[in-house]
């Protein structure tokens, strides 16, 4: 009687609750907005106060600075290797693919895959690191078709287009921009204009690869 009752209790994988998942699923999104604004630096007490729960909570969920910092680059990391996918199968045009690529990368907040180009944490856990080669596959992709159509300009590479989607996509330190957003999407346009063939311009030094952004001084 002892064995089946044991046999059964280990059969019940115990899965969380929904209200616990959606907490978690609020602290990452808050923390994703926040990194973008602030950097990994900000309070945490900030952090649970954006998202509306309690610091115990947001403990309970993420121990420390780095466990969090990591789940968010892994949300980040997914939700735009989706959109680089999602717009390569539904785009009948390359370059247009690319395009809605970028603008919706700005929407998952890119801009807070800044620690990871930092290299200020270990992102070479498993998971990272296949979501990192999913995005970057996904966007090599991309641009490798927008090219060979000849609407994008041979100069540029990957490296280039996620350098400037960071940049484009945070608010300059100490102005206190809270209303970036509705400049993003236009001043993500005037790159994406800058990026057509042919190039109006000779672009200095060498094109930015991933291996660049990866590499640590």
């Amino acid at each position: 009687m002892t064995a089946v009752a044991t046999e059964s209790d280990t059969r019940r994988v115990p899965r969380p609750r929904a209200d616990a998942l959606r907490n978690r699923e609020r602290i990452v999104a808050a923390a994703r907005e926040i990194l973008v604004e602030s950097g990994p630096d900000v309070p945490l007490d900030e952090i649970a106060r954006r998202a509306g729960v309690g610091n115990a909570t947001l403990y309970r969920h993420f121990p420390d600075r780095s466990t969090l910092i990591l789940e968010v680059v892994h949300s980040v990391m997914a939700r735009t290797a989706d959109q680089a996918e999602r717009a390569a199968a539904e785009e009948t045009d390359a370059f247009e693919a690319l395009s809605r690529f970028v603008h919706a990368a700005a929407d998952e907040r890119i801009g807070a895959l800044c620690p990871l180009l930092s290299g200020s944490f270990n992102g070479d856990l498993p998971h990272l690191h296949a979501e990192r080669e999913r995005l970057e596959a996904a966007v090599e992709g991309l641009m490798e078709k927008a090219r060979a159509t000849g609407r994008l300009r041979t100069d540029v590479a990957v490296g280039d287009l996620m350098v400037a989607l960071s940049q484009l996509t945070r608010p300059l330190p100490g102005t206190g921009c809270l209303n970036i957003d509705r400049f993003t999407h236009r001043h993500l346009q005037l790159f994406l204009d800058g990026l057509e063939a042919p190039a109006r311009s000779r672009l200095p030094g060498a094109a930015a690869t991933l291996e660049d952004l990866r590499h640590r001084r």
